[in-house]
């Protein structure tokens, strides 16, 4: 059995891409659709494609909310002010932000099955891969495995890239993107984890004698981690040098308890993001045609008014 490092791809991929490199045979994940959108934009499928890691998630980061009853005044109540919401991404400066070693664990995992992708494309010749899916396994113990899984294709054309790009877009959508002018980039995750103090409102607000009300500090927890969310995919996508990205799903967003000390337990949201960022490579120059003057078909002297009947 080969002993594996960890760099590059592991001996039975690299063994698949070899078999896959010499063989005539041409495997596809491509829908009937995306097969003939994909050649008629210049690409052909040159093979299917797979990137995965196994990663081993044990340290999340700080699990406190970062609020102790600090003293102020506001409408909380007298002597105490609202407590924070902690963002992994809210001090981009530390790598200890609330949950920001759980968040980067989870983008290493996401990259590296990326770049693996990428690397079997490369080792094929391909200048892209399309319909690009990303699944995650939990399979238990803290143990996860991140699998990026499309199809390759390569243009017919003699120019190539060095680094192939790649996109959740089905072949179809691709073929639309490139006859308008843009051009897929490469996929991008934004990811944030959030937690906020269940004070006394809060709580007091979930009674059974409690009317039908707004939970304000809850409401303010998921709008808090979406908008992180979004705010990391539009640094990464800015990372890349893309013009915009197209967002392959709505945001994702899960909401869980976490006891953070003897007899209380405080909230904390997960919210994520994929898309696809995109680059435009030809704007249109030329002008939509002016209107058209419209001209009666009449002949001149005939009045358009009905005559009325004798």
């Amino acid at each position: 059995m080969t002993t594996w490092d960890g760099t590059g791809l592991p001996p039975a991929a690299q063994a698949r891409v070899d078999r896959a490199g010499s063989s005539a045979v041409r495997s596809s994940l491509l829908s009937v659709p995306g097969h003939v959108g994909i050649e008629s934009c210049g690409f052909t499928p040159v093979g299917e494609v797979m990137g995965c890691i196994v990663q081993y998630i044990g340290f999340q980061g700080y699990g406190g909310c970062g609020w102790y009853g600090a003293y102020g005044s506001g409408a909380w109540g007298a002597g105490y002010a609202a407590p924070p919401t902690v963002t992994s991404g809210a001090a981009s400066s530390s790598a200890w932000a609330g949950f920001a070693p759980y968040v980067n664990a989870l983008y290493h995992g996401w990259d590296t099955a990326i770049a693996r992708m990428i690397t079997e494309a490369r080792a094929l010749g391909a200048d892209g891969v399309v319909g690009v899916s990303l699944v995650e396994h939990h399979l238990g113990a803290g143990n996860r495995e991140f699998v990026a899984l499309g199809t390759a294709v390569r243009s017919v054309a003699a120019t190539h890239v060095s680094r192939p790009f790649t996109t959740t877009l089905a072949g179809q959508d691709v073929a639309k993107l490139v006859h308008s002018g843009w051009m897929p980039a490469a996929i991008i995750v934004g990811i944030s984890v959030a937690i906020r103090h269940d004070d006394f409102r809060t709580l007091a607000a979930q009674r059974a004698w409690s009317t039908n009300v707004e939970i304000d500090g809850y409401t303010e927890l998921v709008t808090a981690v979406r908008a992180d969310a979004r705010h990391q995919l539009a640094r990464r996508t800015a990372h890349v040098g893309a013009d915009g990205a197209i967002l392959d799903s709505p945001v994702r967003l899960t909401v869980h308890e976490l006891e953070v000390g003897e007899g209380h337990s405080d909230h904390v949201a997960e919210s994520s993001v994929l898309a696809s960022a995109v680059v435009r490579f030809h704007r249109a120059e030329t002008l939509p045609p002016a209107p058209m003057m419209v001209l009666p078909l009449r002949g001149a002297g005939v009045t358009t008014r009905r005559k009325a009947a004798r």
